[in-house]
């Protein structure tokens, strides 16, 4: 059909949506086609905006969300109805709860029954429940308004759900042309709400009266763009800076950067942290990974927090004064309130501190794990982050590997992806492929374990069909490694956590895959040339010691005696 089409001419709703979800700027979207929803991908192929088709549908959203956690533009996944939308419940839940900007576009059945639908599934009531905004288009002549209204859902960032019917979808439309809808879309930049005037002064004044300050800083103040007016502030009176895990490497080449605070902090960070008098959170959740379950920030001092969302603050870990405020905001206004303070009451701005943080080797923080057929998963990371390009995205599914992170330096929030917002392994996978879709000009790296790998190991063939360019490392323990020492721990038999050692590298390769199986430093470093500049598809089955445990379980069973 042409791209101008004649005003008042019937097409079928699927194809007006089409156009409209084009006439909006979106030039990619992702999915699993299924019999009510087929009509709709191949027409939004067609007219130029790609589908992307992944082999599962909890892929195919995850796929959404890491595009638009990449580029911060719209994710748009079309799924099928039934038996198609219960198989992406997982991902739609994971998507609510990253907060990036997701569409997820669902078939339904007719809302006219000729007959039963073996695929019937209440998926208003179930997404609804799931507290995912849930839009339906009634009738043919109202899906395009319902469809704006459900695009509109997203503009201030999160997850909403459009369930299209296959009797709308089919129904003829008058299509003089696009709603008017500015193109291409964009999100609405978040009001930049400043603290008020009270809560600021006593903001100020406590940090006045500080000489060891702390700021924790998150994604959200990244968003914000933020970062600048915290060096300023941070720099003005002396603190030292630390991130949640999504924050990591906001404030890499600054002195005072301490690193991750809580579960994967190293001791050169901590032991300034456990020194501060006053700490500051910029949008930072504070759970229970950035506070190590309350243990990593001193109990017994004061905590400002700044948070754009109210019910934010004080949420998991307690605040001494709130701020409602964007974090780059209140920052600049922090910096305006408070006093200039001398070099000689700057008491962590010491050369010590700095010789202290700059000279850190996190290799000397463990003794190495390397046995003859397997790698030590920190020693492995470390070689991995010297031999793949250091200009490059490294999405992370979630497991007990994911002890590798400090290990991997990055180049900052927007280039690192943490699957762990559900609490769940499999959703890295797909991710990274929309990751790698939203940023081509950047080699993409996957992390994963082997058990959320062999959940989503069909997605190998969507990587080489799609053609999207990726490098896979799994770091492979046998096991289900979190599991496994989660029952030793308990002192219970892991023998139901454990696998046999498969190797993924032929899989791999009949899929397409240049891969490589991996026991050693050595055979990692001689694939030193293949990823300096990787070309395609590539994976590395490393071998991993399962014995290693991440310290984070430690942290756990030590929570659950304290509560016992």
């Amino acid at each position: 059909m042409p791209e101008t089409l004649a005003a008042s001419r019937g097409i079928p709703a699927y194809e007006a949506l089409a156009y409209d979800i084009k006439s909006r700027g979106h030039a990619v979207v992702f999915g699993l086609m299924s019999d009510d929803t087929a009509l709709f991908v191949t027409t939004l192929d067609a007219i130029g905006v790609r589908f992307y088709g992944a082999r599962h549908e909890n892929t195919a959203v995850a796929m959404a969300e890491g595009y638009a956690a990449a580029t911060g533009e719209l994710g748009i996944a079309i799924i099928g109805r039934g038996p198609a939308t219960a198989n992406a419940l997982h991902g739609a839940m994971y998507a609510h709860r990253t907060g990036s900007r997701v569409l997820l576009i669902f078939g339904a059945s007719s809302l006219v029954q000729s007959g039963p639908d073996a695929k019937e599934f209440n998926a208003t009531g179930v997404l609804q429940a799931a507290g995912i905004k849930t839009f339906v288009a009634a009738n043919p002549e109202g899906a395009r308004r319902t469809l704006e209204n459900a695009l509109d859902a997203t503009r201030q960032g999160g997850c909403a759900t459009l369930l299209l019917p296959m009797n709308v979808q089919l129904g003829l439309v008058e299509y003089p042309g696009p709603m008017g809808i500015p193109q291409p879309a964009a999100a609405v930049p978040a009001a930049r709400t400043p603290a008020r005037r009270a809560a600021m002064d006593a903001a100020a004044r406590l940090l006045d009266l500080s000489r060891k300050p702390l700021f924790v800083v998150g994604l959200g103040a990244h968003r914000s763009g933020a970062r600048a007016a915290i060096e300023r502030l941070a720099d003005k009176v002396g603190a030292v800076l630390a991130t949640t895990l999504k924050g990591k490497d906001m404030f890499h080449g600054h002195p005072y950067d301490l690193g991750v605070l809580g579960s994967f902090s190293h001791a050169a960070g901590r032991r300034l942290i456990d020194q501060a008098d006053c700490i500051v959170a910029f949008g930072a959740g504070l759970n229970q990974r950035t506070t190590s379950y309350g243990t990593s920030l001193p109990l017994d001092v004061p905590l400002i927090h700044v948070d754009i969302t109210r019910a934010n603050i004080g949420r998991l870990f307690h605040a001494d004064i709130e701020l409602v405020a964007d974090a780059r905001t209140a920052a600049e206004q922090l910096a305006l309130a408070v006093a200039e303070r001398a070099a000689a009451d700057k008491l962590f701005y010491t050369a010590q501190n700095r010789q202290l943080l700059a000279g850190h080797d996190l290799a000397g923080e463990f003794q190495s794990a390397d046995t003859p057929r397997t790698m030590d998963p920190r020693t492995c990371a470390m070689e991995l982050d010297r031999l793949l390009p250091p200009d490059r995205n490294a999405v992370y599914d979630a497991g007990n590997f994911l002890q590798v992170i400090p290990y991997v330096s990055g180049i900052g929030p927007d280039h690192i992806k943490n699957t762990v917002d559900f609490a769940s392994i499999g959703m890295g996978f797909g991710a990274a492929l929309g990751f790698a879709c939203g940023a081509p000009d950047r080699t993409t790296v996957l992390f994963v374990g082997d058990g959320g790998f062999l959940m989503t190991l069909g997605e190998l063939e969507t990587a080489v069909r799609e053609d999207i360019p990726l490098v896979i490392v799994v770091m492979n323990d046998c096991a289900y490694g979190a599991e496994l020492h989660f029952l030793q721990m308990r002192d219970m038999p892991v023998a139901k956590a454990v696998f046999v050692d498969i190797d993924f590298a032929p899989v791999a390769e009949a899929f397409g895959f240049e891969a490589y199986t991996v026991r050693t430093l050595d055979e990692l470093r001689k694939l030193a040339p293949v990823l300096k500049n990787p070309q395609g598809p590539i994976l590395l089955d490393c071998k991993i010691n399962a014995s290693v445990a991440a310290g984070y379980h430690t942290e756990t069973l030590e929570h659950e005696r304290r509560k016992a």
